[in-house]
């Protein structure tokens, strides 16, 4: 009798925000098309994203713990929950063996990470952001390979990486390099996204910025702006009472199309803000995170300001003021936001996802499809 087929089996480990889940959903959809079965390792939080992946996706979630959030009592059970998570974790494998293990941060990615180094599974990390998130730092020594999201990323000596770029979801590569409408004297679209859920400090300062933009830019201006739940219904009635054209919702399920129909895009700069920014090609005004680990999103935001495709705004600077001065200058000079847009995508990285998937199938033994070849294209 035949030896019945097995697919080959990739475990993806991420934690509960979209910075970790975008691109852990990119690489699932192309493992799926390549023939591989995947399973998705996350906690509740992570758990809340899982409805872009592939309905193919395997689901499971798993028990971590952090020390960053609650109580003296809840730190306190921390490492057992996490070596629970570990353990039953390696039982697990023991019985459904992966050939390859990926984790892309965030503590609920500790157990199939520490599982997979205990019985030397093969196993590799990727890094969204220029400075290594805390779980990361801890494996990035014991893993086979390292897949750094933005260019250079620090990482501990003896540690090499290999630049990937950040995977973006296929709804964004399906966008890459759409045609940008430059501004004018016509109806236009800005896109206001603080990361998954929104930021406060968008939500206080960038209705305001915009009411006070001249009448000329205004009065073709419609809004797309992504607020937390709190912060909603307050800005969606200043938009409403300044008269703006503005849709206020606390998460867009078509940030690629909204994107690709934008002539400006305002944003924090997390990895994946950025990787969906420079892929689709558009201006952007980015505004770190100050309290970001290692003042990661500072770096994240280098390479589109160093390109000329972005205006950076670090939080100490950001004021009504200067964010409406930073939005006319670009949607007054249509040259200049075209400009933008074209060097948006001179740092792309749109077949990231082809390198990651890459890496994984030469982990496993495999023979790697070759990106944008015949076969692949057919997957």
């Amino acid at each position: 009798m035949a030896e019945r087929f097995r697919p080959p089996f990739l475990v993806i480990a991420a934690g509960g925000t979209g910075g970790h889940m975008f691109p852990a959903q990119a690489l699932a959809e192309i493992m799926l098309r390549r023939g591989w079965r995947v399973r998705l390792s996350t906690d509740a939080r992570g758990a809340r994203y899982t409805g872009g992946f592939p309905h193919s996706t395997e689901i499971e979630q798993v028990s971590s713990a952090t020390f960053a959030r609650g109580g003296l009592l809840s730190k306190v059970v921390v490492p057992f929950r996490v070596a629970g998570g570990v353990l039953s974790t390696m039982l697990q494998f023991r019985r459904d063996r992966p050939d390859v293990v990926v984790g892309f941060g965030g503590y609920p990615s500790i157990p199939a990470l520490g599982a997979a180094w205990m019985l030397k599974l093969p196993r590799m990390i990727h890094e969204q952001n220029g400075v290594l998130g805390r779980v990361n730092e801890i494996f990035a020594p014991k893993v086979d390979g390292v897949a750094c999201g933005t260019w250079p990323t620090a990482l501990p000596e003896g540690v090499e990486g290999i630049h990937t770029g950040n995977p973006v979801r296929r709804a964004v590569q399906e966008r890459a390099g759409a045609g940008y409408i430059v501004p004018g004297d016509y109806p236009m679209s800005l896109l206001v996204i603080g990361g998954s859920q929104g930021a406060r400090i968008l939500s206080d300062i960038v209705p305001p910025a915009i009411a006070a933009l001249p009448m000329e830019i205004l009065r073709n201006l419609r809004v797309s702006h992504q607020a937390r739940d709190e912060d909603g219904a307050r800005v969606a009635t200043f938009y409403a009472e300044q008269g703006i054209d503005a849709e206020v919702r606390p998460f867009f399920n078509d940030i690629p199309n909204r994107m690709s129909e934008a002539q400006l895009v305002i944003s924090r700069s997390g990895a994946s803000s950025v990787a969906d920014i420079s892929v689709i090609g558009r201006p952007s005004i980015l505004i770190p995170y100050a309290v970001a680990a290692g003042d990661h999103q500072t770096v994240n935001a280098q390479g589109l300001v160093d390109a000329g495709a972005a205006i950076r705004i670090p939080e100490s600077r950001l004021s009504v003021e200067s964010m409406t001065d930073a939005i006319e200058a670009i949607l007054s000079n249509p040259e200049g936001a075209a400009q933008m847009s074209r060097a948006a995508l001179s740092v792309s990285k749109p077949m990231a996802a082809e390198e990651l998937a890459a890496l994984v199938e030469h982990l496993a033994g495999s023979e790697p499809t070759i990106p944008g070849s015949e076969e692949d294209q057919q997957a």
